[in-house]
């Protein structure tokens, strides 16, 4: 992610072996890392990985007590081998 952007672009690939994908969960949290200031948070979400489908799809983030941000979406694209 850019430094100090708050439209990061990861642009990378995580591999996820599972063994059980009926109990696994996907857990998503974003921050934003200053070189100099404290890390801010940016939130967070925990998907059941049976409920996820191939291809782009918009993720809703929440914040630290878990109420859904209004403004505040990742857009990831999914895919599974």
């Amino acid at each position: 992610m850019l430094e100090d952007n708050w439209i990061p672009d990861w642009n990378e690939v995580f591999e996820f072996p599972l063994t059980v994908p009926e109990l696994a969960l996907l857990r998503i949290e974003v921050h934003e890392y200053d070189m100099s200031e404290k890390d801010d948070f940016g939130g967070q979400t925990c998907l059941p990985v049976w409920e996820l489908r191939q291809g782009i799809r918009v993720v809703p983030l929440h914040n630290q007590d878990g109420v859904k941000c209004r403004s505040v979406k990742l857009l990831v694209r999914l895919e599974f081998v």
